[in-house]
């Protein structure tokens, strides 16, 4: 019997294509953390940082549906609403960044088994 994860979709060119998302991704992490505090434009850094995490998650659900369904998709989609909520309230910017921080950090390095485990 195959495991979920053993039916990952690729393409020519994914692993880079991700590779430069991920890098366009830090970018806007570290200009919106500059934003942040002072030193930079905000909407930057936020709009880089959002479609980029958009366009890593939209590769990850495409090469693997079931993505989505696990602790790291529905992770993704909690930190995009969370990105969300720092452009409708700005006044909690600062602190849902922190908190995005931690999330991601904790959601990246967690082991494998927790990261892919099934929630529905």
């Amino acid at each position: 019997m195959s495991r979920p994860r053993d039916n990952v979709r690729d393409f020519p060119g994914r692993r880079w294509l991700n590779l430069s998302l991920r890098t366009a991704h830090l970018a806007g992490v570290v200009l919106l953390g500059a934003a942040l505090l002072g030193h930079g434009d905000t909407m930057a850094g936020a709009w880089l940082t959002l479609l980029s995490g958009l366009g890593m998650f939209a590769g990850d659900a495409w090469a693997n549906p079931a993505h989505v369904r696990e602790i790291a998709g529905c992770g993704v989609l909690l930190k995009l609403a969370l990105l969300a909520l720092m452009a409708v309230v700005p006044a909690t910017a600062l602190a849902v960044f922190w908190t995005l921080l931690v999330l991601s950090t904790l959601l990246s390095h967690a082991p494998g088994a927790l990261r892919h485990k099934r929630l529905f």
